[in-house]
């Protein structure tokens, strides 16, 4: 006797077919799973026996073989459970003639039959969309989630009892749908907010030019300045994540297993903030089974790194490439996955050991060579890639006491929203989205400089000593600033400021 059912896999991002093949036979009594299953997946023939002797049906006493196709590709996760049990009894005849040919199976299995939730669910129900699949059976716990696609009839289940009552024709699965348009009201409901920040204009105006074009970001000042209350609201002013983008960061989230229950969709930008003392398989992603790491969790987000010097200098140089190409490709030997990590990084960092080589009320006790130590874990490379550097001076108390409000998030995210529709009718169809991503070659076409500011620029890296990785930076953050304020050419005014935000390239790295 044999049967064949679907389930699925996941490979990154995306989901893959998996049948599963069962076959009964006469001989020695035996159940055995091949097809590169990992330890979960073997163990589930114990769970799949357990449940479905509980459940008060039969399990037959014959050999038993499941099959994972394809056999070639490694399979992990309890997911399979109840695409096992559901071939099993389809394949022993305690279902009927049923047609399962348009059916998806996913799901965890307890010992009592009762259907467990499982992470991945969201690139499986896009996979089952995608291979013309009628329905997918899942755990009630996930129907939010499957929801989301609507070209797929989504059957949530709680117990194995209720798949074989909808087969058997006794009592039929309510099929359950969401509406995703609803989703996304209240989704500027940030519980931070730039109005709670006193001060600082010069710091928010770099984190709005930021914002506005999708700038990597430094700063640099003493402990308690306020870097990390300004780096939080980041994700407050840039735009709203469009559904697209936000089917995307739910899948990355899905899969590493922390979506919120009862969060079908993550409809607010991500903000991450791992501790310094997070390996470099924790920021990029990795594993014996490769899970994405920090910098893909922040995806269409917020990738805040605080105390930058305290970070492992091997966790921080592998950041390099993820920055530049906005992918993390994870090689092992059966298999090469790659995880989406487009993500705006801000980075924090004291002066010096102590903090105080800002601070004018504080007196500093670190010697210049310290000094130039502790920042000097920070290589060249890697700051080449931060496009904004800048000072956050010490909150003085004629700023806390100040009764004059401060600009809104709101406010600001209207000026930013302008300015992101510009590059997004710039670039259309080159494939980059913001004047951050623009590469070398484009430099030329889209950030000409008339005679007066080439003569400025000069006169900087002249005066200044900049290195010539400054160049193309300062170039992408002028034009930037010159979209904030509409404007199709770049003027020396904007040259200016973007060259501001490259003199700590001079005061700490070059002196």
């Amino acid at each position: 006797m044999y049967s064949k059912v679907k389930s699925c896999g996941f490979m990154g991002i995306d989901g893959y077919i998996i049948e599963v093949e069962v076959d009964i036979s006469n001989g020695v009594p035996g159940f055995e799973i091949v097809g590169l299953g990992d330890a979960a997946v073997k163990e589930s023939k114990e769970r799949v026996r357990a449940a479905v002797k509980n459940t008060g049906l039969e399990f037959p006493l014959k050999r038993i073989t499941v099959n994972l196709a394809p056999a070639n590709i490694k399979k992990e996760g309890s997911s399979l459970d109840l695409a096992i049990a559901v071939g099993l009894l389809k394949a022993s005849g305690q279902m009927g003639e049923v047609d399962l040919e348009g059916y998806m199976f996913i799901g965890e299995l307890s010992l009592d039959g009762e259907v467990k939730p499982v992470n991945g669910v969201l690139p499986m129900a896009i996979c089952a969309a995608e291979k013309g699949l009628d329905s997918v059976i899942l755990p009630q716990s996930n129907a939010d989630e499957a929801s989301v696609v609507k070209a797929i009839e989504v059957l949530p289940v709680k117990h194995i009892s209720q798949v074989m009552a909808h087969f058997r024709g006794e009592k039929r699965i309510k099929s359950y749908s969401g509406d995703p348009n609803s989703i996304f009201n209240g989704r500027y409901e940030y519980d931070v907010d730039f109005a709670d920040v006193k001060g600082q204009e010069n710091v928010k105006r770099a984190l709005e030019v930021a914002a506005s074009g999708g700038h990597n970001l430094l700063m640099i000042g003493s402990p308690g300045a306020g870097k990390t209350m300004l780096a939080r609201r980041l994700p407050t002013i840039i735009p709203a994540l469009s559904f697209e983008e936000a089917i995307e960061v739910t899948k990355i989230h899905s899969i590493a297993g922390i979506l919120p229950p009862g969060t079908p969709l993550v409809t607010q930008r991500p903000f991450r903030s791992p501790h310094h003392t997070i390996s470099a398989v924790g920021l990029v992603g990795g594993g014996k089974y490769p899970k994405p790491g920090e910098i893909s969790l922040a995806h269409n987000g917020v990738l805040f790194l605080d105390e930058l010097p305290e970070f492992s200098r091997d966790a921080l140089e592998v950041l390099r490439q993820p920055l530049e190409d906005g992918l993390v490709t994870i090689s092992r030997v059966n298999v090469s996955l790659s995880y989406p990590a487009n993500t705006t990084l801000v980075c924090a960092a004291n002066p010096c050991k102590c903090g105080n080589f800002l601070d004018p009320d504080k007196e500093c006790n670190c010697t210049p060579k310290e000094i130039q130590g502790y920042l000097g874990k920070l290589s060249g490379p890697l700051l080449d890639r931060i496009d904004i550097h800048i000072e956050v001076p010490s909150v003085r108390y004629r700023d806390l006491e100040s009764e004059k409000k401060a600009e809104s998030s709101e406010e600001i995210r209207k000026r930013v929203d302008r300015a992101r529709k510009i590059q997004l009718e710039r670039y259309k169809g080159l494939g980059i989205y913001s004047n951050g991503q623009l590469k070398a070659s484009m430099l030329d076409r889209f950030c000409r400089l008339d005679q007066r500011g080439k003569e400025l620029l000069r006169n900087a890296f002249e005066r200044l000593g900049l290195s010539a990785r400054a160049y193309s930076r300062i170039l992408k953050v002028a034009r930037t600033i010159a979209d904030m304020e509409g404007t199709q050419c770049i003027s020396p005014e904007h040259l200016a400021e973007a060259i501001q935000y490259r003199s700590l390239d001079r005061k700490y790295w070059r002196s």
